[in-house]
């Protein structure tokens, strides 16, 4: 059931033209910009957007013009696990597996769970109660077990679905920016 709707979204995805997923871009930023929680955050933990996923890039833009911290994932294949690393610049970052774009070790900082404020979580799909399909390799689930903050996701309209078959390891997102809404999940 998993991959089908991973699969049904992704479709979608790849069928929305430029102009609506730009224009749908800049509506999810403008309204993440406006959201408290993201004027009071001082360390953010986000992506680098890769394909059709909600465009990143001036979200991190406009976190270091507000002078904000930037924390990007480094994953470890090997041990399962993710870490958080610092980011202020295009060549802090090395192409890895699949064309992902993540921070060289050497020269960036770890950034512990406790120090993050704000972290987006990405995904395929979601559904209203904040569960989410990500790409399969269960980084982020297991990150969360260690992680207490407020946890968001930035999605278009197109990858919101009725219901995810959430398993127990599952943890679901406070909330949800799409272009149209924001979905408060739990407190």
């Amino acid at each position: 059931m998993k991959t089908k709707l991973r699969n049904d979204v992704k479709r979608k995805l790849e069928s929305l033209d430029f102009d609506t997923y730009k224009k749908n871009c800049e509506r999810i930023n403008k309204r993440l910009f406006k959201q408290s929680f993201w004027q009071q955050s001082m360390t953010i933990a986000i992506t680098i957007s890769n394909g059709k996923e909600v465009d990143t890039s001036l979200i991190i833009q406009e976190a270091l013009k507000q002078n904000k911290r930037v924390a990007i994932p480094k994953c470890y294949p090997g041990q399962k696990k993710m870490e958080f690393r610092t980011f202020q610049s295009i060549d802090q970052l090395e192409t890895v597996y699949f064309g992902l774009k993540e921070p060289v070790v050497s020269k960036t900082d770890p950034v512990s769970p406790d120090e993050i404020d704000l972290l987006i979580v990405p995904g395929i799909c979601y559904d209203k109660n904040g569960y989410r399909i990500g790409y399969g390799g269960g980084y982020y689930d297991r990150y969360l077990t260690q992680y207490s903050g407020l946890t968001v996701s930035l999605a278009f309209e197109a990858q919101l679905v009725s219901c995810i078959p959430a398993e127990a390891h599952d943890v679901p997102v406070h909330q949800i920016l799409t272009e149209n809404e924001v979905i408060i999940t739990s407190e």
